[in-house]
């Protein structure tokens, strides 16, 4: 399983580098093992990356709102669309009334942007070609070259002044941005602050009353709802896909991105290359999230970053320019009887573990702040704050909930015995990645 962010074959974000984020990627020999494998372990404020590739597949057609055209009967006994009969008349109404969808993309459509982002990387290139044997002997002078990398992304308006939401991925690093309007307009835009924990980023352009895409409260979306994709997949500006709502609350690591601190809502509305960083919309026309990442193994599964997260981070990276979340420093897993019957029948694994659930810590990071206040692999977290965590993603949720410098009260299980400790929370140590 190899997700990928939604615009990946574009070369401004090759896949080869962003391997390389990861700021702590060795863990413990025991997670190398094959039990540690099996666990799917999650990292909580451990490492960055992104998502992976994509498979096509064709929009969703969403039919008109339902208004049946029911014929009239003839005296005959056969069937006619005679307009004698009321409810035959009630056709041509239904049809020439535009659907919920056509609403949405008249009413929001104009908000949704175009990223173009380049940048230039220099690399050094050989003065001469071909091999000679006194090359290595004398020091092969090198030039200087240079190359420019582009990048596609999607976008949306959320405030007249030109603040708009995209994908950190679209525009890392980046030299230029230039914004494109659905009316047409070009507009260099200047990058705020991007986060790559969550893999948002906040460009301003220079402009006045633009049209916004207005913000819901994700919280209140539920499975089955429509769920509309507004974007410029493949370089096919203002593309509309419609779909569902398929699950909200997909933690990073079931979506198979597990280096991102995202509750992500899943979708089956069509989202290609150059969607990300595009609006999901409800049939209200209110931005419920934005569009990030697919699965490579499957078609007509998508995810997008709730609409409450995405404020909460653009403020930040809007005000400050970054974004800071609280860090403890373990790697978890969610402990359960199966997971306690690998651990202590593997000869290799260097825990025996007594409890039956609970969020088991497999490896402290050394220097963290779980380190410090003495936490242990092995130890099973059972509340935090006296609010009980039985999975590894709610206590990630508790975490990135709390604010930087927290003291975090944390009751465990250590060898059978019960145990308080006090966390107080870092700032998540981001490594920002090198792309010489």
């Amino acid at each position: 399983m190899n997700p990928r962010n939604a615009d990946e074959p574009s070369d401004f974000t090759p896949s080869k580098d962003r391997a390389k984020r990861h700021p702590l990627s060795q863990i413990s020999q025991w997670s190398r093992s094959t039990a540690g494998r099996s666990l799917g372990l999650i990292c909580l404020g451990v490492g960055v990356g992104t998502a992976g590739s994509y498979f096509s597949r064709s929009p969703v057609t969403v039919p008109p709102q339902a208004t049946p055209v029911v014929a009239a009967q003839t005296a005959e006994g056969g069937l006619s669309s005679g307009s004698s009969s009321p409810i035959a008349q009630a056709a041509p109404a239904a049809a020439t009334s535009p659907n919920f969808v056509t609403n949405v993309v008249n009413q929001v459509g104009p908000a949704v942007v175009r990223i173009d982002a380049s940048r230039t990387v220099s690399r050094r290139s050989n003065s001469f070609s071909g091999s000679d044997p006194l090359r290595d002997f004398f020091g092969q002078q090198q030039q200087p070259s240079e190359r420019t990398e582009r990048g596609l992304g999607s976008g949306f308006i959320v405030s007249s002044d030109g603040q708009i939401i995209t994908n950190s991925h679209v525009v890392e690093g980046a030299d230029t941005v230039e914004v494109t309007l659905k009316d047409g307009r070009k507009l260099q835009g200047r990058v705020l602050g991007n986060d790559s924990v969550t893999d948002v980023a906040v460009i301003k352009v220079e402009a006045e009353n633009l049209p916004v895409a207005p913000l819901s409260d994700s919280e209140q979306i539920r499975a089955g709802e429509w769920a509309i994709a507004i974007g410029n997949p493949l370089g096919l500006d203002n593309t509309v896909t419609v779909g569902i709502i398929s699950a909200t609350g997909r933690s990073s690591n079931a979506a198979g991105i597990p280096d991102k601190r995202v509750d992500f809502i899943q979708t089956d509305a069509a989202i290609n290359p150059g969607n990300s960083g595009g609006p999901l919309l409800n049939e209200r026309g209110e931005v419920i999230g934005m569009n990030t990442a697919i699965r490579a193994d499957a078609q007509g599964i998508g995810f997008a970053i709730p609409s409450n997260t995405l404020q909460r981070i653009a403020n930040q990276l809007a005000t400050k320019g970054k974004a800071e979340h609280a860090y403890l420093g373990v790697q978890m897993t969610t402990l359960t009887p199966q997971v306690k019957q690998e651990i202590n029948s593997n000869p290799n694994a260097d825990l025996q573990i007594s409890e039956e659930q609970g969020v088991l810590v497999v490896q402290v990071v050394s220097g963290s702040p779980a380190d410090r206040a003495g936490m242990k692999a092995g130890d099973v977290v059972k509340r935090i704050n006296g609010q009980d965590v039985a999975t590894a993603e709610e206590l990630q949720k508790v975490v990135e909930a709390s604010q930087v410098g927290n003291k975090l009260q944390v009751e465990l299980k250590r060898e059978g015995r019960d145990e308080r400790i006090e966390v107080q929370t870092a700032a998540y140590p981001v490594q920002q990645s090198s792309r010489q």
